[in-house]
C-alpha cells in the first residue's frame, strides 16, 4: 500500500519561536463555522509539518495568499500578538484592481465589522464602525482591447496596499470604497470581471497577496521581514500584462 505524501506549505522562516509560511489562496487558516465542509487548514498542515503545536498570530482571508505567521508557543503568541493589536506590524499587499487607480493615496474610512450569520450569531450586532486606514501606491497599469462592460476597453491596475490598521477584509473593502475593487473578490468586486479573468486568464482566485510583513522578533527584539513569492496564477498573469518587473521587485 502506497502512503500518500503529507501536504506541506512553503516555509519562509523558522526558528525555535516562530514559523512563517506562504499560504496559498483557497486555504483556511483554521477551522471555521463559515466553511464547515472544509477539511484543510493551514494550522493543521503547519503543525504536522513542524511536528508541534502552532499558534496563528494574525488573520489571512481564505482567498488571500501570502505571509502567514505562527508562534510556536502560547507565550510567544501572546507577546507577538501585542504588536498586531497595536498596529506596529507593517504589511504590504499586492492587488490587481479594476480601473486605473490613482498613483498613490491614503484611505481613511471607518469600517463596520462584517458579521457572519452563522459564526457571529451571538456577536453584538450594533457595534460602531472602527477607524481604518490604508495607504496605497499604483505600480503598473494595463488596458485590454475588450469590452467587458459598457466601454470598448477594459483597464486594470496593480497596486501595493499598506494597511495601517487590521480590520476584517480591510484591503478589499477599502479598494472597493475608492471604486477600484480587487479582481476575484466575490463579495466586494464585480462578477463580470471576475468571470472574465477566470475564463480567459485562468485566474479564478482573489488577486490579493500579502507579499511582506515586518515586525520585531517577540523574543530577541530583532527587526524581521518575511517575504512571500507570488503563486503561478499571479506570475502568469503578470507576464501576460507585461508586469514581469514587479514579480521580483
Amino acid at each position: 500500500m502506497i502512503e500518500e505524501e503529507a501536504e506541506t506549505l512553503e516555509i519562509l522562516y523558522q526558528d525555535e519561536y516562530l514559523v512563517a509560511v506562504n499560504k496559498p489562496s483557497g486555504l483556511l487558516v483554521h477551522r471555521s463555522m463559515i466553511d464547515r465542509n472544509e477539511t484543510r487548514f493551514a494550522l493543521q498542515i503547519v503543525r504536522n509539518q513542524v511536528g508541534q503545536h502552532v499558534f496563528p498570530l494574525h488573520r489571512l482571508d481564505k482567498p488571500t495568499s501570502g505571509v502567514l505567521l505562527f508562534g510556536l508557543s502560547s507565550d510567544v503568541a501572546r507577546i507577538a500578538g501585542k504588536q498586531f493589536e497595536e498596529n506596529t506590524v507593517k504589511k504590504s499587499y499586492l492587488a490587481v484592481v479594476r480601473g486605473y487607480a490613482p498613483e498613490s493615496g491614503f484611505i481613511d474610512h471607518a469600517l463596520k465589522e462584517e458579521l457572519d450569520k452563522i459564526a457571529d450569531k451571538k456577536a453584538r450586532q450594533d457595534k460602531p464602525a472602527q477607524e481604518a486606514q490604508s495607504e496605497f501606491k499604483r505600480l503598473a497599469i494595463v488596458e485590454l482591447p475588450i469590452a467587458i462592460e459598457r466601454y470598448p476597453q477594459s483597464r486594470y491596475s496593480l497596486v501595493e496596499v499598506r494597511p495601517k490598521t487590521g480590520r476584517k477584509h480591510q484591503v478589499r473593502r477599502h479598494m472597493k470604497h475608492i471604486a477600484h475593487p480587487i479582481i476575484g473578490d466575490a463579495k466586494h468586486g464585480k462578477g463580470v470581471h471576475n468571470r472574465y479573468f477566470a475564463e480567459h486568464f485562468d485566474a479564478g482566485r482573489l488577486l490579493l497577496h500579502c507579499q511582506s510583513m515586518s515586525l520585531e522578533h517577540p523574543v530577541t527584539g530583532e527587526p524581521m521581514t518575511f517575504t512571500a513569492p507570488l503563486d503561478e496564477v499571479m506570475v502568469n498573469l503578470f507576464g501576460r500584462f507585461g508586469w514581469q518587473d514587479q514579480i521580483d521587485s
